[in-house]
């Protein structure tokens, strides 16, 4: 019987030890040692890849914003996302595609209304847009629906309204978009992209000084 109470005692007492050391180890000292070597490391991406303009926190350049007005450039849209209270610009909460089939009439009739909304909001004096020059991604949300970026087609079809708008020569804004154009990844991954939040924030500091 004191055997038993004995042996059950040990058990008890190493079970117990080897719970506290692997909650120190794997609960304290490691994520203290990748917060610490993220910090050092990758400072801006461990904290969000904050935006900041004018020494405030404006976004995050991996996720899009909504709202802005035909002085700025555009974003991809955020069909899936819906109408609701909880996202803002700034505040993205909700995150969802449309589910909707390449072929459902629902999202075909969204994608003709928009490449239709993208002809006529970028059409300006001197410089007509046609149905066949809108790419994908100005009339499709991406699966998130918080896609920060944009192909630089889509850039390039919004530079003379952005122009026109802001009283800026085209040759300055498609500087600009040049200037924020990056590259595939490594050379090889993913395609080309402009982010919008970087890109509009130069804009505006465009602007300011022009």
């Amino acid at each position: 019987m004191n055997n038993s109470i004995t042996n059950t005692a040990r058990l008890l007492g190493a079970g117990l030890r080897a719970l506290l050391v692997l909650t120190l180890v794997t609960g304290v000292i490691y994520p203290l040692v990748v917060t610490g070597v993220a910090q050092a490391a990758f400072h801006n991406k461990a904290n969000g890849s904050e935006i900041k303009a004018d020494g405030k926190v404006v976004g995050s350049s991996l996720i899009g914003q909504q709202g802005y007005s035909l002085d700025y450039f555009q974003g991809r849209p955020a069909g899936g996302l819906g109408t609701n209270s909880v996202n803002t610009r700034y505040k993205l909460i909700l995150s969802g595609a449309t589910n909707l089939a390449a072929d459902n009439k629902v999202l075909i009739q969204q994608v003709k209304d928009a490449r239709a909304a993208v002809v006529k909001d970028n059409s300006v004096p001197g410089y007509t847009v046609t149905p066949s020059q809108v790419p994908a991604d100005a009339v499709t949300s991406s699966g998130s629906g918080l896609d920060p970026d944009i192909s630089p087609a889509y850039a390039e079809l919004q530079v003379h309204r952005v122009a026109a708008k802001n009283e800026l020569s085209v040759a300055r804004v498609e500087k600009l978009v040049k200037d924020h154009t990056s590259g595939r990844t490594l050379g090889f991954v993913g395609e080309p992209r402009v982010n919008v939040l970087e890109l509009n924030i130069a804009l505006k500091e465009l602007t300011k000084g022009s």
